[in-house]
């Protein structure tokens, strides 16, 4: 079986050192059949980020240009499907996301309950619950998501999830540019893919900056707004989508 961790990163020298660290610790919980590789995706950082990577002897894409979160993790799945994974995960380089938790949203994947399994920190309301605005936004597209799809997600902003190689492949190939997460889970539940919540307990950033901040939460929500309206009125016309789906 193999797992890919895919962990987008900007600027995050001050925190990605620990997080690998904290990766690598938890390996051997795993059984010797599986295969759990990690793979950062540095979005043209202007720290030393990729520098720490190496150092830490995880494997690196450097992006030549910043993409964004939407475009430096759909590189994560486009090397995911590339490379045949059964699994990846997502964990943002911030370090809020909690290695130990990462056995918990596989988990229904390996049961063949879900396709994808978003880590939702609001299931038992427990450690970091995340800004104000932040916590407004999330609300709002709980939601919203709500109406549209008839499933309650209450962590849709989580960027802590994983999937199987259904969804890789569909990611790979179609993947939403900004905040993705969302806009992607509306996406995956439109076509009839199967979408759950685990419990898990997240950290506070210790380092660095939130992209997400006073107005441009804002922006945030509007925008992808806009970009969930418009993608419920598509239909599973491509090839990938289809192939999937049947």
């Amino acid at each position: 079986m193999k797992i890919l961790i895919i962990i987008p990163a900007y600027n995050e020298s001050e925190n990605i050192g620990n997080l690998l660290d904290e990766i690598v610790s938890i390996e051997k919980l795993y059984p010797n059949e599986t295969k759990l590789d990690i793979l950062v995706i540095n979005d043209c950082s202007k720290d030393n980020t990729s520098d720490i990577c190496n150092v830490k002897n995880a494997k690196v894409i450097d992006l030549p240009c910043n993409l964004g979160i939407g475009g430096a993790v759909q590189t994560g799945y486009k090397y995911a499907f590339k490379n045949d994974y059964d699994f990846a995960v997502q964990v943002d380089g911030d370090g809020q996301h909690n290695p130990s938790y990462i056995k918990d949203v596989i988990k229904p994947l390996m049961l063949n309950d879900a396709d994808l399994v978003i880590g939702s920190r609001y299931l038992k309301k427990e450690g970091f619950q995340s800004t104000f605005l932040r916590r407004v936004g999330i609300r709002y597209f709980s939601n919203l998501i709500k109406v549209l799809v008839r499933q309650t997600i209450t962590d849709p902003t989580s960027g802590f999830r994983a999937c199987n190689k259904k969804v890789i492949k569909l990611f790979a190939h179609q993947y939403p540019v900004d905040y993705p997460e969302p806009e992607s889970i509306v996406y995956l539940s439109r076509i009839g893919l199967r979408i759950i919540e685990v419990p898990v307990i997240m950290k506070s950033r210790h380092g660095g900056e939130s992209s997400i901040k006073s107005f441009r939460s804002i922006y945030y929500m509007i925008k992808v707004s806009i970009a969930i309206f418009i993608d419920t009125l598509r239909k599973a016309n491509s090839l990938v989508e289809k192939e999937v789906t049947r």
